[in-house]
């Protein structure tokens, strides 16, 4: 179960991508003052961990509404996550995250906490599906209340990433922050790779047996 956890927590990171949101939250908050954006960090940070759990809590009935599979679910976030990962990958804001011109309008907004920072440039379509299928991995009480547990402290790192953005960018600079992005691009890969090819597993339980 450690096992789970770390993998769990690893994707969240991954696909939160904190550091590489360092540079557009500098930007959408180049207008504030201090006190302002610490603000806006925590109110994002906020709107990250409610998306998170409450997708975590009402995923299985989400997809049962629906009458989706989790086979099926696993595939599409398995390539949903790819896409992501492949603009890491070239140290690029991902269009599947954020289109130009939501950006645009953003530039507009006075409070960019939950929109665009909350959503979707944090809590974005993959990591909405991360924490879905993560929740159909087990069913018991302790598992969901420790995967939650989880969800909140990859939530913790993004804020604190988020508070201290200023020191991180000059920390780190335009380069650090692009291999931190290309690095957890290739870690969101392998994890979309992962997700499908259990998705094809369940859907194809002979040919893979076959194969």
């Amino acid at each position: 179960m450690l096992e789970v956890y770390l993998k769990s927590f690893t994707a969240l990171i991954a696909l939160l991508n904190p550091i590489g949101a360092i540079p557009i939250f500098i930007n959408l908050t180049q207008s504030q003052i201090e006190n302002q954006r610490r603000r806006t960090a925590r109110n994002a940070a906020f709107t990250v961990l409610a998306v998170l759990w409450v997708s975590f809590f009402s995923g299985s009935l989400l997809l049962s509404f629906f009458g989706i599979s989790i086979a099926s679910f696993r595939i599409a976030g398995g390539l949903l996550i790819l896409l992501i990962a492949l603009a890491m990958l070239q140290a690029k804001p991902s269009a599947v995250k954020q289109t130009d011109e939501e950006i645009e309008d953003s530039s507009l907004r006075e409070n960019v906490a939950v929109v665009p920072l909350g959503i979707p440039l944090l809590a974005g379509p993959g990591a909405i599906s991360t924490v879905i299928l993560y929740a159909q991995k087990h069913s018991s009480l302790v598992y969901d209340l420790v995967e939650a547990a989880v969800i909140a402290l990859s939530v913790l790192v993004t804020w604190l990433c988020l508070r201290g953005a200023p020191y991180l960018a000059r920390w780190l600079g335009k380069t650090g922050i692009n291999v931190f992005t290309r690095i957890m691009g290739l870690i969101m890969a392998a994890i979309g790779v992962e997700f499908i090819a259990k998705g094809i597993q369940a859907l194809f339980p002979l040919l893979m047996s076959r194969g």
